[in-house]
C-alpha cells in the first residue's frame, strides 16, 4: 500500500494543528500530529514530500450529512435508479461530504418500498452511508414541503418492512410524537430500536408532554437494549431540524422546543440544525451552541435537489419546487412559499456556522464526528489514526480544493 501526507492547518475533534500533517496508507490515516513530530513518528520522508493545502487553509476530515435530500438536479425521494441517486451523492461527495445519509420524504407505502430498495444497494455497495425517512407518520399542520395526502397514522408493521428491505441500512426515522401508536410496546418508537434504528422527533405540532413521553420512551429501550448488550446504533434518539417544521416556543404553550432542549442539555437528545443562514438564525445557531455544547448537536443540510445547481425549477417527492436567490420554496399554493429544504452542502454550512461565532473545531465537530455517532460509524468523521481515509483539503475560507474518500482522490 502507498503512503502519501498533505499538509497544513489540521482541524482534529479536539484543536487546529496550525503546522500539522495527516498521513494516509491505503484507505486509512496512518498518522495525524505535527509536521514537526513526523521524523520521530516514523513518517519524515512521507511528510517531507507531502502535497501542502492552499496558503492558509485547513485540513477537515470528511463530512457526515445525516439528513439530506438530493443534490445536482436529483432527489433521492424521485431516484428511480441507482443512477440518478448517485448524481446526488457524487455532487455532496465533490464537496467534502464523504458519508451521506439520503432522505427519502412522505409517499405512499409503495413509493417508500421502491426507494428503499433503491438506496439499500447504494448502502450495501458502500456508496451511501445509510437511510432516513422523514415520514410519512408526522404532523399535517407541520408537515411543511412534505405532502399532506401522504400522511398516515404510525403503523409499526410498515415500520418493520421497510427496516427489512433496508437490510440493516436505516439510521433514522422521522416521526411526530403525538401521532397515535408512537410510543408503547407495540408503537413505531419500539419498532425502529428494535430494527436497528433511530427515532427522530420532528414536523411535530405537539404540546410538551407527548414530546417528553415520546423521549423517555426511546431513552428508556435504547438504555434497556444496551443494558442487554445488544447493539444501538446510537445512545440517545434524535430530533429533526430543531426549531424547523416545528411548533414555535410560546411562554403559554411552550411546543415541543424546550422539551427538546431540555434532553439535549441533559445528554438525553442530540438535535439537528440547518445552519444555512436561511433555516435558522446564525446567531440563534450560536445560542444553542452555547446552551447546549457540541456533543448535542448535528448539524445537517437538509439539501434538495438544487445544491450545487442554479435558480430555477426542481421537484421534492410530489411537490414542485422553485428556487430564487438560492432558497427552495413549494411552488404550488397549498404550501404558501414554504421552504423545500436546503441548497448548501455540508462544507457550506459549517462556514456559515463558524462566521456565526461557533468555534471552529465545534462547527466540524457537528458535521463530522456527530453525525458517525448518530448512524453508528465509528471508522469515519475524524482525522485520527486507524480511521478511514477520508480528508478534505480547503482553502483559508473553507472552500473545498481537495477531497481524498477511502484515500482516494475524488474529482472537485
Amino acid at each position: 500500500m502507498s503512503t502519501a501526507a498533505l499538509t497544513g492547518r489540521v482541524v482534529t475533534p479536539v484543536e487546529v494543528i496550525e503546522e500539522g500533517a495527516v498521513v494516509v496508507t491505503g484507505e486509512h490515516i496512518a498518522w495525524v500530529g505535527d509536521a514537526r513530530d513526523a521524523d520521530r513518528a516514523g513518517f519524515g520522508n512521507a511528510v517531507g514530500a507531502a502535497t501542502p493545502a492552499p496558503e492558509g487553509g485547513y485540513l477537515l476530515p470528511g463530512l457526515v450529512d445525516v439528513h439530506c435530500h438530493g443534490g445536482g438536479g436529483e432527489s433521492f425521494p424521485n431516484a428511480e435508479t441507482p443512477e440518478q441517486a448517485m448524481t446526488a451523492v457524487l455532487e455532496h461527495r465533490r464537496h467534502g461530504t464523504t458519508s451521506l445519509v439520503a432522505s427519502c420524504v412522505t409517499a405512499s407505502p409503495e413509493v417508500l418500498r421502491e426507494r428503499t430498495r433503491t438506496l439499500a444497494a447504494l448502502a450495501e455497495a458502500g456508496e451511501l452511508a445509510a437511510i432516513h425517512f422523514e415520514g410519512p407518520f408526522i404532523s399535517v399542520e407541520r408537515c411543511g414541503a412534505q405532502d399532506p395526502g401522504c400522511i398516515t397514522d404510525p403503523d409499526a408493521d410498515l415500520v418493520r418492512e421497510l427496516l427489512e428491505l433496508g437490510g440493516g441500512h436505516v439510521a433514522t426515522m422521522t416521526i411526530a410524537p403525538e401521532k397515535p401508536g408512537t410510543t408503547g410496546d407495540d408503537g413505531v418508537i419500539a419498532a425502529l430500536i428494535e430494527g436497528g434504528a433511530l427515532p427522530s422527533l420532528g414536523h411535530t405540532d405537539s404540546e410538551a408532554a407527548p414530546v417528553r413521553a415520546a423521549l423517555a420512551d426511546a431513552s428508556a429501550r435504547l438504555d434497556d437494549q444496551r443494558d442487554a448488550g445488544e447493539p444501538v446504533r446510537c445512545d440517545v434518539p434524535t430530533a429533526t431540524h430543531l426549531f424547523n417544521g416545528m411548533r414555535p416556543m410560546h411562554h403559554r404553550t411552550p411546543g415541543p422546543v424546550p422539551e427538546l432542549l431540555a434532553a439535549a442539555a441533559k445528554g438525553r437528545c442530540v438535535v439537528e440544525m440547518i445552519g444555512d443562514g436561511v433555516h435558522l438564525s446564525p446567531a440563534l445557531v450560536l445560542d444553542v451552541f452555547e446552551m447546549l455544547g457540541r456533543e448535542s448537536i448535528v448539524l445537517v443540510t437538509d439539501a434538495m435537489a438544487a445544491a450545487g445547481m442554479p435558480d430555477g425549477s426542481y421537484v421534492l417527492g410530489s411537490r414542485p419546487v422553485t428556487v430564487s436567490g438560492g432558497v427552495a420554496r413549494l411552488a404550488d399554493d397549498s404550501g404558501a412559499g414554504a421552504i423545500a429544504g436546503g441548497t448548501a452542502h455540508l462544507i457550506d454550512v459549517v462556514r456559515t456556522t463558524w462566521r456565526g461565532g461557533v468555534d471552529l473545531v465545534d462547527a466540524v465537530y457537528c458535521a463530522s464526528v456527530q453525525g458517525s455517532r448518530v448512524i453508528g460509524a465509528p471508522s469515519v468523521g475524524a482525522l485520527e489514526a486507524g480511521l478511514r481515509a477520508d480528508v478534505v483539503v480547503t482553502d483559508d475560507d473553507l472552500r473545498p480544493m481537495t477531497v481524498l474518500r477511502r484515500g482516494r482522490l475524488v474529482a472537485v
